[in-house]
């Protein structure tokens, strides 16, 4: 299945993608948009500025976030445990998008409650099917917070 098809079966979702470096942050961002995955697409470069955008008044809650692991201020490890103990934020499936395919990682971003961990380089229906499955059971199956 293409990544095309597979975008057509998932719903199209507001994100935020926490990057770093801006060349991933592009790629990532025409294939989310590209996809159709992507119905809004927030940046955010680390997770200090990710947490300022989520808690900025007026703001809606995302319903994905794509967060690297290795990033300046706070890093991704760090914000993932923030979002996991905030009673907000914690509804909102993430998905680790990493450089390191070291088993104590990946171990490490599940145990913090990562819904998915994708490797870097990542092959855009990779990326899609993920986020499909993650839209099939968790956005569908999870009773939805009202937005704030």
């Amino acid at each position: 299945m293409t990544g095309a098809a597979l975008a057509a079966g998932a719903r199209r979702c507001d994100i935020l993608l926490v990057e770093d470096d801006a060349a991933d942050a592009m790629l990532i961002e025409e294939a989310l948009l590209e996809h159709g995955t992507a119905r809004i697409l927030h940046k955010a470069v680390d997770g200090i500025a990710a947490l300022e955008h989520l808690r900025a008044p007026g703001t809606d809650r995302p319903d994905l976030i794509v967060l690297d692991l290795n990033m300046p201020r706070m890093n991704g490890r760090e914000l993932l445990a923030v979002l996991k103990t905030d009673e907000r934020l914690k509804v909102i499936p993430v998905v680790v998008l990493s450089t390191s395919s070291a088993p104590e990682d990946v171990a490490e971003a599940y145990r913090g409650h990562a819904n998915a961990f994708i490797t870097k380089p990542v092959t855009l229906d990779a990326f899609a099917e993920t986020v499909r499955s993650i839209d099939a059971f968790f956005l569908d199956t999870a009773t939805r917070v009202p937005r704030v």
